[in-house]
């Protein structure tokens, strides 16, 4: 009888024991998953800066900025929808700062204003966080060239139809005209270690269960 318990024995353990190593790797991924929020979010909450004179989408991403300078008139909308207020649109003007030409996300609009923004505004002072959003996927429809309705912020594209570099800076300050702000922020930023750790975990328990009663039902066939 042990002979014959012995083969689902030792796959039960070397089954159990890679579902709780996959368990404890999910939970060293949220360690470093934490770590990675909290620098993320050391950045959006520093003093702000001057915007880099050549920004990094790795090393300067969410980096908080300011500038001083004037809204081209040069927009574009990207059509987006806000839980009770329905859609809009986040206005992306042309800044230019210091001789240079950068991107703002000035914030949301709903539809019925779209429009309001499109215009030169001289002076203004913006402060937020850099940020090269990944918003495409096979789904993302291509932009409407006519109307000037975007479906996501993508900084390269963007920054190459409107004659600018690619840095996009999202305002955390009002920039004027009534356009509302959307700071960036981390809750956006998945972190499912945990969840996957517990399903891991629990896929063990069950492993081991299983395991138990495959031996006593061999035991209680055997005797």
């Amino acid at each position: 009888m042990i002979r014959r318990m012995i083969p689902p024995l030792m796959f039960g353990i070397l089954g159990c024991a890679i579902l709780v190593s996959l368990g404890v790797w999910q939970l060293q991924r949220l360690a470093w998953k934490e770590g990675i929020l909290a620098e993320i979010a050391a950045r959006m909450t520093a003093a702000p800066v001057a915007v880099p004179a050549t920004p990094d989408p790795g090393a300067d991403e969410y980096a908080a900025v300011t500038a001083t300078g004037d809204f081209t008139g040069q927009a574009l909308d990207v059509l987006v929808s806000r839980v009770e207020i329905g859609p809009g649109y986040r206005v992306i003007g042309v800044f230019e700062t210091g001789g240079r030409r950068v991107l703002v996300d000035r914030g949301f609009l709903p539809e019925s204003a779209r429009g309001v923004g499109h215009w030169r505004r001289a002076g203004v002072e913006v402060t937020g966080n850099l940020h090269w959003p990944d918003e495409i996927d096979s789904y993302t429809p291509a932009p409407d060239i006519k109307t000037g309705v975007w479906f996501a912020r993508d900084v390269p594209a963007i920054a190459r139809a409107l004659g600018t570099e690619p840095v996009l800076i999202v305002a955390r300050s009002d920039t004027g005209d009534e356009i509302e702000p959307i700071p960036v922020g981390g809750a956006g930023i998945p972190n499912n270690h945990l969840g996957y750790a517990i399903q891991w975990f629990g896929m063990a328990l069950v492993w081991l269960g299983m395991t138990g009663l495959y031996l006593w039902r061999i035991r209680r066939k055997v005797s």
